[in-house]
């Protein structure tokens, strides 16, 4: 593959970098500082966007709700044509459900287990009932406005991928997808990665991956023939693959050609997991994807040898 970038179709970018909830599968929340992207910055690559085609904005983060101009940002990217996407915890959704359904495109809000569970894994009290009426607020003002979930499947709810699926459906979610937790990357604001003790209260033992790998089975035979589960049964049987003891096999993906991920702090990565290509501090977004230091990471990439790109939870691959 070409490794200069002429084109983006997907670019990601953390509005805002710290959370609302505490999850056990994050350290995102432990940050102490408070950096958000301004109007104005955005402002500023606005002609690298519009001259990389980039067709999709995911806001990601961090919660992105908690910006102190959300929506100005986006307009200034829907007036381009670009769509956007919100991920969200959805603790916030009721509270700016008409700004929502006016300039943001659709939202995925995390889901992680059925009411009780979903708090635990957040650690934010009644966390699935705002995030229920987070859905109704927007529903009741557009019907047919697309909230999406996605769960992350972990110790806590390994056993409970069907009850997810239902709570998603009993909210009135429209779909949602599943992936493993991540315990390697140094992604998640854990630049040193996790120690064992870190580890041991989100990843699966040996003795619960059985009860996990028949919990997919169960989901693809009992929810796959809706399309309400998002994902086909091969890459759901790769959460299981993902805890298990074998050597792990990469995914099929293309996002660092595809994709790009721009932090609060202006830093860009290729992807979630992979380390930093460069800093947009005085340097346009073009410059930085197509910099030294980014071909060479694209020259040497060889997805299915590299061992982040192998332990991967969440893969994009674009035409």
């Amino acid at each position: 593959m070409n490794p200069r970038i002429d084109t983006l179709p997907v670019l990601i970018l953390f509005p805002h970098n710290r959370c609302n909830c505490r999850c056990v599968m994050c350290d995102i929340w432990k940050l102490d500082t408070r950096e958000e992207i301004s109007a104005a910055e955005l402002e500023r690559h606005l002609a690298d966007i519009e001259k990389l085609r980039v067709e999709w904005v995911v806001f990601s983060g961090g919660e992105p709700l908690m910006h102190s101009d959300l929506f100005r940002l986006s307009a200034m990217l829907r007036v381009r044509g670009i769509r956007t996407t919100m991920l969200s915890t959805g603790l916030l959704i009721e509270r700016f459900a008409s700004r929502i359904v006016e300039h943001i495109d659709d939202v995925i809000v995390s889901l992680d287990g059925p009411p009780k569970v979903h708090d635990q894994i957040r650690r934010v009290p009644r966390a699935f009932e705002h995030l229920a009426a987070g859905v109704r607020a927007v529903h009741a003002l557009k019907p047919d406005f697309p909230i999406a979930a996605r769960c992350t499947v972990q110790k806590a709810n390994h056993s409970l991928l069907r009850e997810t699926a239902a709570s998603a459906q009993s909210i009135g979610l429209r779909s949602i997808s599943y992936l493993a937790a991540d315990v390697t990357s140094t992604a998640f604001n854990r630049p040193e990665g996790w120690t064992d003790g870190r580890v041991a209260p989100v990843a699966l033992t040996s003795e619960e991956l059985p009860q996990l790998e028949r919990e997919i089975e169960c989901l693809i035979e009992e929810w796959s023939a809706g399309g309400f589960i998002v994902e086909p049964p091969e890459k759901l049987r790769r959460i299981a693959a993902h805890f298990g003891p074998s050597e792990p096999v990469a995914p099929r993906c293309n996002a660092p050609w595809v994709s790009a991920v721009v932090e609060t702090d202006g830093t860009v990565r290729p992807c979630f997991f992979h380390r930093p290509i460069g800093r947009l501090n005085g340097q346009s977004l073009i410059e930085v994807l197509n910099g030294p230091e980014a071909i060479a990471f694209r020259q040497r990439l060889d997805v299915a040898r590299d061992p982040t790109c192998r332990r991967c939870v969440c893969s994009l691959f674009r035409v």
